[in-house]
């Protein structure tokens, strides 16, 4: 095992006789943090290991998620800070425009006030104050969780630092004609009157209205169906397939466009399915993202029918209704002139929303800024592909590439005062000049600013290196990038992974952010059903951790996290969490008040016990173990490991294995103390990462050293004993069987019953103590009659049951189960024995029932040996 090199002070055998979470946790992280554990130092000469934090919005406060997020991260950096590693976990805060800008918008509209009122500039002060007083939340709740990062570096998306690396991109891009102005559709939001990014729509089933519309007359006339009736206003054409033998004849010529007087063209398109609905669509290239394509090839008119909060602007009877009142009136005009041909309500169908606001969202013709992504995403693909990049797990790779290998340009400008403001100068004359940081703007008469801000994503998407301080070739930067591994959720595998991946390579000269991109999945209620509070069902992680500790949420996460895949998680898997570190609570208390020591070396191996040899080759299998799980992120598996290694293993085995030697004390107890020791020193490290404070309190109380943040991750020493392993395996088997036996003979856990055991000529001879003890077993003594035998593990238990149980009650309960399992096998012999049945069914289904037949021959074994030790009636 790994030597500890912190002095030690004397231990302190001393524990309360309950673990009481919430009067350490506090204390134990702000101890942590004063001492400096957490910080990272550029200047080491070990090496690195970073992981950023995926910045949460600074209005946001610690949800599930973000607690399942932390953990895992806290757990890496735990570990890989205990392994000698220069560990930076950075953390930081994103500026969310269109949440935080909504934030101060309605505590000023309670003041009976807008932005507008303030102006720009008082506005945006306004909210650096908010940030000042109530921002950040967050932080705090982070401290609670134990998330292990250097707050000396905590950075904000708007700090100057940040805004210089923003200016200094943006500069870069539009010199090398990567970023560019343009009309084109986008997201619109009519509440936050803002574009939107595509991630900050939530799309969701709307009961809704699906109209078809005859346009034209007779043979020229043409049927198209629209769930948005009031863009009809804005068509510009009709679309459709060039091969479609029905409307080839109208293709080139105009038709009516109903209630609006004109006249427009049928243009042929390949982009048109011809299998669905009437095989004709409406064009409106102002009003929707396909359509606007089709405008492009066909050169047709970009017809604007509704201003910024989705109310129509066309002249005419609709002009300044809203989009949906307009929609109803459109609809009754059409019918009164005979041009509805059917109607479908309700119509049920995905509708976008705005996230924020829940707002549904209006595709816009708008003049924005764009990221031309062609370059950007091919270097974004091929650093994958190339094995510059691992995404784990490796599944993941494909949905990576559908997105970057197919992503459309990026519209980076959001129309809010809360925000990096576009460095760009519009002149008198038609001027158009990009600002990098260290220039000064244009001055003089005419001279603007573009008024929009960039899409809060564009920022974040430089977190890996800005926070190390580039544009600047900071100690920081040449020591901590690129990252080692970005731990974050699949759902933004597209949104923001995509984008650092492509800013990363581009600025960083070809190097990208992270060697590794770990994929985790979404929390989800203990049903699998999404947690929201709409559902009723959304958690409070801090109720949580207030009721059963820090440690107790951690574990839970950190038990359901599977590579990519949703986390169920409930109170109850909570509560046993609890119970596990109150079990590791007592069980060390236990042993400190029986002598467990790590002082002096390990005794040689000729003076350990079997289950001494045991327990140690079982530790250094189960280090063995531990460490691959975490380089596969393997969450689950290594905190199941740890959890049955710890609980069954060392406190259901080990210990009360070692009590007959611990009571009978001398030169053994002292050995088996120091093993047990060295099982408590290196399980609770082990246990560390997952569950800081609890391992945090016991393994100083039993070491007398610092602190475990800082003590040596534990290494396989490569001591194994498959002998002792073999022998305490026997010593369980027949532990299990004879408990079994009492539990089927209806004895209850603590009742004694005389017993013979035969363990001559068997290892377990030397056992026999420890046996006797934790089966409840009492010597034979006189006028013992053997009425059960048990032949287990090459040993045999003699058991004396006289006037314990109903022996006719207990032959006729046992003989029903006996049928039953006879049953079971005949009817899987049956199947196994169904040559066509084999032919037919998939290999997981015959192994099933290969299972079952196994079970069943094993149960009948079982209850033939249990009536056989029944004595006679």
């Amino acid at each position: 095992m790994t030597e500890n090199t912190q002095t030690p002070s004397s231990p302190n055998s001393e524990l309360p006789t309950q673990y009481a979470p919430a009067e350490v946790e506090g204390k134990l992280y702000e101890r942590w943090v004063e001492r400096g554990y957490f910080e990272a130092d550029e200047n080491s000469d070990k090496p690195a290991y970073t992981i950023v934090i995926p910045p949460p919005n600074v209005t946001g406060s610690l949800h599930l998620g973000h607690a399942f997020e932390h953990t895992l991260i806290d757990a890496l950096t735990r570990r890989k800070r205990m392994q000698g590693y220069e560990t930076l976990w950075q953390p930081g805060m994103d500026h969310a425009g269109i949440a935080t800008q909504n934030v101060v918008e309605r505590e000023l509209a309670k003041e009976g006030k807008s932005r507008h009122d303030l102006g720009r500039e008082a506005f945006v002060e306004r909210v650096w104050q908010w940030k000042a007083e109530s921002g950040g939340q967050i932080s705090g709740q982070m401290r609670r969780l134990g998330d292990g990062v250097d707050w000396s570096r905590e950075r904000f998306t708007m700090d100057e630092g940040l805004s210089q690396a923003v200016q200094t991109i943006f500069k870069k891009l539009y010199d090398d004609e990567l970023i560019y102005r343009a009309e084109r559709i986008i997201n619109w939001c009519p509440r936050c009157l803002t574009a939107i990014s595509d991630i900050e729509v939530e799309y969701q089933d709307d009961d809704g209205e699906l109209v078809s519309i005859r346009y034209g007359e007779g043979d020229a006339s043409i049927v198209v169906a629209t769930t948005r009736a009031e863009t009809m206003l804005g068509d510009t054409a009709v679309a459709v397939h060039p091969e479609d033998e029905r409307y080839k004849h109208l293709v080139g010529t105009e038709i009516e466009l109903p209630l609006t007087g004109r006249r427009i063209p049928v243009v042929a398109d390949e982009h048109v399915d011809p299998e669905f609905g009437t095989g004709a669509v409406k064009v409106t290239p102002a009003h929707d993202p396909n359509d606007f394509e089709i405008g492009q090839r066909h050169g047709l008119p970009n017809l604007a029918v509704m201003d910024e909060r989705a109310v129509i602007t066309a002249h005419g009877p609709f002009q300044g209704l809203d989009r949906l009142e307009a929609r109803s009136a459109i609809v009754a005009a059409l019918r009164a002139e005979g041009r509805i041909v059917a109607e479908k309500r309700p119509y049920v169908h995905s509708v976008g929303h705005c996230s924020r606001c829940k707002t549904t969202i209006e595709p816009r013709l708008s003049m924005q800024w764009w990221v031309k992504v062609g370059p950007l995403a091919k270097a974004a693909g091929d650093a994958v592909r190339d094995g510059k990049v691992k995404i784990h797990p490796q599944e993941m790779e494909k949905r990576y590439f559908d997105w970057v290998d197919n992503l459309h340009d990026w519209c980076i400008s959001r129309q809010l005062w809360w925000g990096h403001r576009i460095p760009v100068w519009y002149g008198p004359n038609g001027e158009v000049v990009c600002v990098g940081p260290d220039e000064q703007p244009p001055t003089g008469e005419g001279w603007r600013q573009d008024t929009d801000v960039l899409d809060t994503w564009f920022s974040s998407g430089l977190w890996p290196f800005s926070t190390l301080g580039w544009p600047e070739q900071t100690p920081s930067l040449a020591k901590f990038y690129p990252n080692s591994v970005l731990v974050t959720g699949y759902d933004i595998l597209f949104f923001w992974v995509a984008r650092m991946m492509m800013f990363g390579l581009y600025a960083m000269d070809g190097t990208p952010p992270f060697h590794t991109i770990a994929l985790h999945g979404m929390v989800r209620d203990q049903f699998g059903k999404k947690m929201s509070k709409s559902f009723g069902n959304a958690v409070n992680p801090l109720d949580w951790m207030n009721e059963y500790g820090s440690d107790a949420v951690r574990f839970t996460l950190a038990n359901g996290a599977n590579p990519g895949v949703d986390v169920p998680i409930g109170e109850d898997w909570v509560k046993a969490s609890r119970n596990f570190a109150n079990k590791i609570w007592n069980a060390t208390r236990f042993a400190l008040m029986n002598g467990a020591t790590i002082e002096g070396d390990l005794p040689p191996v000729e003076q350990l016990s079997a289950t001494d040899r045991w327990i140690l080759s079982r530790l250094n299998k189960t280090v063995a173990q531990v460490d691959a799980y975490y380089e596969d992120y393997q969450f689950a598996k290594l905190s199941d490991a740890l959890y049955h290694f710890a609980w069954d293993e060392v406190f259901d085995w080990y210990v009360e294995l070692s009590k007959t030697t611990f009571f009978a004390g001398g030169e053994q107890a002292k050995v088996s103390g120091r093993v047990l020791g060295e099982v408590l020193d290196v399980m609770l490290r082990l246990l560390h990462p997952v569950v800081p404070f609890v391992t945090e309190t016991l393994w100083t109380t039993l070491t007398g050293r610092e602190s475990i943040v800082i003590a040596e991750w534990p290494t396989d020493s490569g001591f194994r004993d498959e002998a002792a392993e073999a022998e305490i395996g026997n010593l369980q088997q027949v532990v299990t069987e004879v408990r079994r036996f009492r539990a089927d003979q209806g004895l209850q856990p603590g009742q004694k019953v005389p017993a013979r055991l035969d363990l001559a000529g068997t290892p377990l001879a030397a056992h026999e103590g420890a046996i006797r003890q934790l089966l409840r077993l009492q010597p034979e003594g006189e006028g013992f009659s053997a009425t059960a035998t048990l032949p287990v593990a090459g040993a045999t238990v003699a058991l004396d049951l006289s006037g314990t149980i109903d022996v006719a009650a207990e032959r006729k309960r046992l003989a029903k189960d006996l049928a039953a399992a006879e049953k079971e096998k005949a009817q899987a012999e049956a199947k196994l024995g169904n040559e066509a049945f084999l032919a037919k069914a998939p290999d997981n289904v015959v192994d099933k029932i290969k299972g079952r037949l196994a079970k069943a021959e094993a149960d009948i074994a079982r209850i033939q040996a249990q009536l056989a030790a029944l004595p006679a009636a």
